[in-house]
């Protein structure tokens, strides 16, 4: 089964400035400066609406394997995205001192970026690209 999110050329500033809600846009150009300064990487889009930075290839021990972006985001409905290449579980002890946020096995879940502090987003997100290159030795430069 083919991986349907893929890099694309999409231009990312046209996606950001289609995003409806004014908070929720400039909550977006905050995360394309915080996720350009830790990783260095120009932004890109992922399928239709996954801004990412950086990518890898990964090979699972059951044979699967494909390219994923170091970390994006993406405007969602009812929140921001936040795609971390860490199970989030394993991070409570930064998470914990986060603020209002949800989260799956790898993704946060904000309303927006005011409801959390930026120092340990920033933190969660070097601390992810980290243990990501860790994992992954043949990750891009």
């Amino acid at each position: 089964m083919a991986l349907k999110t893929v890099p694309n050329q999409a231009n990312v500033d046209e996606f950001i400035a289609g995003v409806v809600d004014e908070q929720q846009r400039e909550d977006c150009k905050t995360l394309l400066k915080i996720m350009h300064d830790l990783t260095g990487e120009t932004p890109g889009m992922w399928g239709t609406t996954i801004v990412g930075f950086g990518d890898f290839h990964y090979r699972y021990a059951s044979g699967r394997e494909g390219d994923w972006f170091l970390t994006g985001f993406s405007p969602r409905k009812q929140n921001l995205s936040i795609y971390i290449m860490e199970d989030i579980a394993s991070l409570s002890d930064i998470t914990s001192r986060l603020g209002k946020h949800k989260h799956g096995k790898g993704c946060l879940y904000v309303k927006r970026l005011l409801d959390i502090d930026s120092e340990v987003l920033k933190e969660l997100i070097t601390v992810s690209i980290h243990r990501t290159k860790e994992r992954y030795k043949d990750v891009n430069p």
